[in-house]
């Protein structure tokens, strides 16, 4: 993959110090020598001192750490000074908390993804790349109500920007296999125990590995015009063939649905088919309005590919693509000792 578009450029990551966050960092000091710095916008002073001990290297001088909150609109504009890209991965994501939290899920991912968007216009960022959820889509539970709600924050910020060169576009993924609020570690916890419990046995899950959600959002920060949903051709799995994977010999306790859980998650809704194009590895949702976009040709790249059916969805349940059992213990293998 070419970063040659990274040259002399400043990154900052909101939410810097969560899974995303620290493989992203290892890929970009990997892959792209001559970008000018990284800044890590988190509030978790431990987490910063941690990851800054891993890229302590002295290769690493372009690696900066910032404390803040992304509830706090002038912090980040002071951290936004020479920044040119974001990428915003700060949330709370665990689905009980925010059931049992509610306004302070909506405090940090509705009205903090508001102060970035601001926080962003106010400095001479060009680019922001936002972090959604599949519980975004048709949500029955707070978190993906206030994912939501950010998503349509970051896509209607670009009809205000006014003459100001920056754009606004939004990813949205399932399961990232592995990371710290993914199911795995749940698993990897119980083992010793002998028992492990499952929420409901037909649930399924989308599954991403976190190597390919590091490498779209480089893509998508490359070649995004603004306004976009970007999401990814990726399989799902049934939750009970990962515990089988994973705790062969546990027993397996059903203890019902917590609150807010889905049993099956969804990426695309048919009512979302009309603008939504099929661009190869991923499919993009434009704005309902594209279409009258199509004299600047802002998204030429993305309408010479074939436009989705009328009606097409796209869910864990209804997905081609499913994990069988050898799949799941090659996914897993790095994390299963």
């Amino acid at each position: 993959m070419n970063l040659n578009y990274l040259n002399n450029k400043s990154i900052l990551i909101t939410g810097g110090t969560g899974s995303f966050g620290e493989n992203l960092i290892e890929f970009l000091l990997k892959k792209s020598k001559n970008i000018n710095k990284i800044v890590i916008y988190s509030r978790d002073e431990l987490k910063q001192y941690l990851l800054a001990q891993k890229f302590r290297n002295k290769k690493n001088k372009n690696l900066r750490f910032f404390i803040g909150d992304i509830r706090d609109k002038q912090r980040l504009i002071y951290a936004l000074e020479g920044i040119d890209y974001v990428i915003h991965a700060a949330a709370l994501k665990q689905v009980p908390t925010a059931e049992y939290n509610p306004l302070e899920a909506i405090k940090t991912n509705v009205l903090g993804s508001q102060n970035l968007i601001e926080a962003c216009l106010q400095s001479n960022v060009k680019k922001v790349i936002a972090l959604s959820s599949d519980k975004a889509v048709a949500p029955i539970n707070l978190y993906g109500a206030t994912k939501l709600c950010a998503d349509k924050l970051f896509i209607a910020s670009n009809n205000y920007k006014g003459a100001k060169n920056i754009s606004f576009s939004v990813i949205r993924y399932g399961n990232v296999m592995g990371s710290r609020g993914s199911v795995l570690p749940v698993f990897l916890s119980q083992k010793k125990s002998g028992t492990v419990t499952l929420t409901h046995k037909d649930m399924t899950r989308f599954n991403i590995l976190m190597e390919d959600c590091v490498q779209m959002v480089v893509w998508v920060l490359k070649n995004s015009s603004g306004g976009e949903i970007f999401i990814p051709k990726i399989p799902s799995f049934r939750i009970r063939d990962l515990a089988k994977v994973v705790t062969p010999t546990c027993k397996v306790k059903y203890i019902g649905i917590r609150p807010g859980e889905k049993i099956h998650e969804e990426m695309i809704t048919a009512n979302e088919s009309n603008h939504i194009f099929d661009i190869g590895k991923y499919y993009a949702i434009l704005p309902n309005n594209y279409s009258t976009q199509r004299k600047n040709k802002k998204y030429s790249k993305l309408t010479k590919f074939k436009q989705v059916k009328h009606g097409f969805s796209y869910s864990s349940l209804n997905n081609s693509d499913f994990l069988s059992l050898t799949d799941l213990r090659s996914a897993v293998k790095k994390y299963v000792k």
